[in-house]
């Protein structure tokens, strides 16, 4: 996981194309800077720890016309000898968590053309890598080959200075993974930015006002940004406009101009991969079944079976390319699972276990606002004793993470910066139980008796030494309960509008995850220097699962822990995991009983709390 930003100041940023009703704001006139560079890098750093790196670029407008750029420290001149005058001012910022590549390296990356490249992200299919190789090298090394155009309908017109095989929309278009970039284009004098398709990766955007001018780029809002809207909501209440706001998913360009004043124009470019098109729309060819469907049975049992062991490939595969790490930084635990002992994490864990060397720890990281009486906790010790069973030779560490809310002030405080721009009571509560359990500060069972927790389970007696995860990478299982039907609001809208209202309600639900859920996830869990990464949201098992019938997906006409998320229940059959296959959802704010906690501090009581809720009315939580 890295931590990004641009920093852009002296030029105006024509938005008509991507904000219709914009109207450009004039300079602003307020001395007071809001998010300042130095609180950017601040917050960039908690992100990237092992390096950060800035290089700024000068633009030149020559009499009006001609636009020419100039790194830090250089000066250009004109044909007397004198100092052209600065017009604009580009700053990129990189912070580094190094998780590929044998040999470290420090961002921005610049390279012999000029052009400059900050990347957090992964690469795990669509452009060629040798394991031991850095994919934001490889990267800003295929980005330099592409073209300057725009698009490459008309590659007759292209004139490039590179091999211009692709454009660069072409190019991000084929990125299998997360990512969130920022390239300048030096033969062009044109910015790229965006983010995947599916918002995996947390990109903020200032756009320029009149409280302040610059157009801004960030993983994260400084602390300080927030101070003037920090009113939280509960979901469905009013919310002022932010200082900060997720981009939303897609290429952009920025490119620039000189006439008068310095002038750039951001475009919004359209995904060029037919399969990404096809992921965004998330159509499912087999929505409504047909009675001979449900009683006759569409599949055989043969063909049933088929189909659950091709979701299984797909879903280890996701495992797998999941747990490519670089040896600088590995430990004895690489790669952790965010974990309740629920459905979702277990089949990760299983998953994680037959993908990961044998000689590798695997951490469970379980949080709990109520010691070992949260259901999470619960359900975590029966899941640990469960894997134990299945994988004897592997040590499993749970790694029990406490916290008591009305302790947790100064982290609160933090943590509402994380989650910015999201500002709702529930969005604070999931923020701050990722945000402790991706820090993995905790507890480990020992038997008392001497041999280690792994050979025993939960009913003997242990005694609890502290603990703390090293693992740089963290397996969360978003996309299971958007893409199986595991919310109890699925469950009503089938029960209101049958088979056609519940895939309405998860196309609802996947093509907003990256506004509702994915950046939040990101900045929380990252703030600790670890990557979250998301085996569910695979570009191939989310086409694999669209290709399912909805049926055989879910039915939501049999009771909960039966229905819901019906294939992944067997896929945990299939892992030798028959008790975790039975389980009910349970979210993680209320399964760590933070939302009890926080209803109870905030508002007296959990019937409090509704009724505010009801009400729709802004609260100050701190």
């Amino acid at each position: 996981m890295c931590g990004i930003a641009l920093v852009i100041s002296g030029v105006g940023i024509n938005l008509s194309n991507v904000i219709p009703d914009y109207l450009p704001s004039q300079e602003s006139t307020s001395e007071t800077i809001l998010c300042s560079v130095d609180d950017i890098k601040a917050a960039l750093t908690r992100r990237g720890p092992d390096s950060i790196g800035s290089k700024s670029i000068f633009l030149h407008a020559d009499d009006g016309t001609a636009l020419r750029s100039s790194p830090e420290g250089s000066e250009i001149v004109d044909n007397c000898g004198l100092n052209t005058g600065l017009s604009g001012k580009l700053l990129f910022i990189g912070a580094t968590l190094q998780l590929r590549g044998e040999n470290p390296i420090r961002q921005p990356l610049v390279d012999d053309s000029g052009n400059i490249l900050v990347y957090n992200g992964e690469v795990f299919g669509g452009i060629e890598l040798d394991s031991d190789s850095n994919d934001t090298q490889v990267l800003i090394e295929s980005l330099r080959k592409c073209c300057n155009c725009c698009s490459h309908e008309h590659e007759s017109k292209c004139s490039s200075s590179g091999d211009g095989k692709y454009s660069v929309p072409e190019l991000l278009s084929t990125i299998r993974g997360p990512w969130a970039l920022i390239y300048w284009q030096e033969s062009s004098k044109r910015i790229w930015f965006g983010r995947d398709a599916l918002g995996r990766r947390s990109l903020l955007v200032h756009w320029p006002n009149k409280k302040d001018s610059r157009l801004m780029l960030s993983s994260v809002s400084p602390p300080d940004a927030i101070n003037e809207s920090s009113d939280f909501v509960y979901e469905n209440g009013p919310s002022e406009l932010n200082f900060w706001e997720e981009l939303p998913c897609g290429v952009y360009s920025l490119s620039m101009n000189a006439s008068e004043n310095l002038v750039g124009e951001v475009r919004r470019h359209n995904w060029t991969d037919p399969l990404l098109e096809e992921l965004i729309k998330w159509e499912r060819p087999f929505v409504e079944p047909k009675p001979e469907d449900l009683f006759d049975e569409m599949f055989s049992s043969e063909q049933r079976g088929h189909l659950r062991q091709e979701v299984l490939a797909a879903l280890k595969e996701s495992v797998r390319r999941r747990t490519i790490f670089s040896r600088i930084h590995q430990g004895s635990s690489p790669v952790a699972v965010l974990f309740s002992g629920g459905l979702d994490s277990m089949i990760l864990a299983a998953l994680l276990h037959e993908c990961l060397d044998p000689k590798f720890e695997i951490d469970l990281l379980n949080v709990s606002f109520d010691g070992q009486l949260a259901p999470d906790r619960i359900s975590a010790r029966a899941g640990v004793n469960e894997l134990r069973k299945m994988a004897s030779l592997r040590r499993w560490n749970l790694v029990e993470i406490d916290a008591e809310l009305s302790k947790l002030a100064l982290e609160t405080k933090h943590v509402m910066s994380l989650i910015s721009p999201s500002n709702t009571y529930m969005d604070l509560n999931i923020g701050i139980a990722l945000w402790l359990a991706a820090g993995g500060d905790g507890w480990v069972s020992e038997d008392i008796g001497g041999n280690d927790s792994n050979s025993g389970n939960y009913n003997s007696e242990h005694k609890r030494v502290k603990y703390k995860s090293d693992s740089r990478i963290l397996l969360v299982g978003a996309g299971a309960d958007e893409q199986c039907a595991g919310y109890g609001r699925h469950k009503t809208k089938y029960k209101q509008s049958s088979w056609v209202g519940l895939n309405e309600e998860m196309k609802l639900d996947m093509q907003r995850i990256w506004k509702r859920n994915l950046g939040r996830d990101d900045r929380c869990i990252a703030d600790n220097g670890k990557e979250a990464r998301f085996p569910f949201l695979d570009e191939d098992v989310i086409r694999l699962l669209l290709d399912i019938p909805l049926w055989e997906i879910a039915d939501l006409r049999q009771p909960s822990g039966v229905g819901d998320k019906k294939i992944l229940r067997e896929v945990a059959r299939m892992l030798n995991l028959p008790e975790a296959a039975v389980l009910p959802k349970r979210a993680i704010q209320f399964g760590s009983r933070i939302a009890r906690e926080s209803n109870r501090k905030n508002f007296g009581s959990n019937r409090a709390a509704n009724q505010a809720s009801a009400g729709s009315a802004l609260f100050q939580p701190i």
